[in-house]
């Protein structure tokens, strides 16, 4: 991320003393950072550079770029769609990496495949192929509004040091080195220049048909923090908001408490509050967002009344329902299905 700093002439120490990152730590391999001065970085880099892909490729990506493929891929009927759209956008941007998709009997694969020189160095290549799995990956969560779980993914390239994470970052199953590669290619920088390469993840086939669930509202939320956001988080960073969740949405109409929820998972409520709050959220905003979700979703793709949506919710009447939606959205239930079908 930083490399291309380097090579307009910037330096980034600058960058790393503004968010609160130690220059030593960057030669400690051991050293860590919290998420958010990742983040941090991250967007500074970026406007620094006006590049969202940090100067990684042949071509700039100019502010915007992430926005507008949110754009080009949210009205989509479902996710393999959305996908493919996003291959397509791509494709428009960048010279050097390729988006597909394809389906096989039983799994979904997306490879990008390295179709030119990338202007970087060996680490900057490694970078470029996993940022853009990481975005095109949370992404396809945000869409469709859970966890996207990859099953396998294929890297391109020598198994770097700290390969023991990548079952934490990626997918429980990751190998390196080139396909058809019987093992390791030792070194990191032993690839050329790379063309040809191609990096493969697989997810399940069933994911494809997923219908996406975020709005105009919910994307310029999303934008305010993405895609610096989306980066910093790990397939097992939010289990116990997720399992939340899922037991709000199963229970409604029927309103369940955080004692109940936590006797459901074995554990305390403190226990349970605790791990929520370690998450960066809380039971209120997890019920609250799913019932938001749920009611832009209802109000502007059926034609479900008003009081069957404030029942179905699990408020105690219309009255309520309207309170909350108007706090939320900053308009009423029946204003915004007028302004929004």
């Amino acid at each position: 991320m930083l490399s291309g700093l380097e090579r307009h002439g910037q330096s980034p120490d600058g960058f790393l003393h503004t968010v609160g990152i130690a220059k030593s730590q960057m030669a400690n391999p051991k050293a860590r950072v919290a998420l958010s001065r990742y983040a941090a970085l991250y967007r500074g880099v970026s406007a620094a550079l006006a590049d969202e892909g940090f100067a990684l490729f042949s071509r700039p990506l100019k502010p915007g770029a992430f926005e507008f493929l949110c754009r080009a891929v949210i009205s989509a009927a479902d996710l393999q769609e959305a996908l493919q759209r996003a291959g397509r956008y791509l494709e428009l941007l960048l010279d050097d990496l390729a988006v597909a998709l394809t389906v096989e009997r039983d799994a979904a694969v997306l490879t990008i495949r390295q179709v030119n020189p990338l202007p970087v160095d060996a680490a900057g290549r490694i970078f470029a192929f996993e940022w853009l799995l990481r975005l095109l990956h949370d992404l396809a969560a945000w869409l469709t509004a859970q966890p996207l779980a990859l099953d396998a993914v294929r890297f391109p390239y020598a198994r770097p040091a700290h390969a023991a994470d990548y079952a934490r970052i990626f997918a429980p199953h990751c190998e390196f080195g080139d396909l058809g590669d019987q093992g390791d290619q030792g070194d990191q920088g032993n690839f050329g220049d790379g063309v040809g390469a191609m990096l493969q993840a697989r997810f399940s086939r069933a994911c494809l048909a997923l219908p996406l669930r975020r709005d105009e509202a919910a994307l310029r939320a999303y934008l305010k923090e993405a895609p610096a956001s989306i980066t910093t988080l790990y397939r097992g960073d939010r289990v116990y908001a997720q399992r939340v969740r899922d037991a709000l949405k199963a229970a409604l109409p029927e309103n369940r408490s955080l004692p109940d929820l936590a006797r459901a998972m074995f554990v305390s409520p403190r226990t349970l509050h605790r791990r929520l709050e370690a998450e960066g959220t809380s039971f209120r905003a997890i019920r609250d967002g799913l019932r938001q979700e749920l009611a832009i979703e209802w109000l502007t793709k059926s034609e479900r009344p008003l009081q069957q949506i404030a029942a179905d919710l699990g408020f105690a009447d219309g009255a309520a329902f309207y309170r909350a939606f108007s706090a939320w959205t900053g308009s009423s239930p029946r204003g915004y299905r007028m302004e929004n079908r």
